[in-house]
């Protein structure tokens, strides 16, 4: 009897289909949930950077363009008392809180020569055409600033510093890409003038 187990010898080189298969199991399972953990952190990472693209894409498009002329204005022919531009929205892009006027903040204009400097100068607004009467600048409206000039730029001084001169505008939104304007005033200071 003793030699017909012997056959059976205990020894560790053999695996069991049943061992085989527990171990088979483990392991799918444990990759399994390591595939799990890693596919959610990158959804989770790739939504947040589409977010941040999404923002980004957002803050650096411009949302409002300059629809016609930039017109100055001069109440004795000597000086620029203020320059009227005409605003719209870009294709496709989300209605813009204008605000009121400049102390509400929703829109910012700055003005600059070459030897003036002013961040935020007075604006009033108004809308021309088929507004609906608030304050939001939606597909298919206009609106026109009328910004006043500073009163230490070089636009207000006298007659012979404010023509010919260069001058710019930064219209900033409260978001969106800002809007850059730079003008020549004219060789004669009239009361009307179309600047190009």
């Amino acid at each position: 009897m003793k030699g017909i187990f012997s056959i059976f010898r205990k020894d560790d080189k053999a695996f069991t289909g049943l061992e085989s298969a527990i171990v088979l199991t483990a392991f799918v399972v444990v990759a399994a949930v390591f595939s799990y953990v890693v596919l959610g952190a990158g959804f989770t990472t790739s939504d947040t950077a589409k977010k941040t693209i999404d923002e980004g894409v957002k803050q650096t498009t411009s949302s409002v363009e300059l629809a016609g002329d930039v017109i100055a204005r001069s109440g004795d022919n000597s000086k620029v008392d203020n320059i009227t531009v005409t605003l719209q929205l870009t294709a496709g892009q989300a209605p813009v809180d204008i605000g009121n006027d400049s102390k509400v903040g929703m829109l910012v204009v700055s003005y600059a020569d070459n030897s003036t400097y002013d961040p935020d100068v007075e604006w009033s607004q108004e809308f021309i055409g088929s507004g609906d009467g608030d304050t939001l600048l939606e597909q298919h409206e206009k609106v026109q600033l009328v910004i006043t000039v500073p009163e230490d730029s070089m636009l207000q001084g006298n007659k012979d510093q404010a023509v010919n001169r260069e001058f710019s505008l930064e219209i900033k939104p409260k978001v969106g890409a800002i809007v850059p304007i730079t003008r020549v005033t004219p060789a004669q200071i009239d009361p009307v003038m179309v600047l190009k």
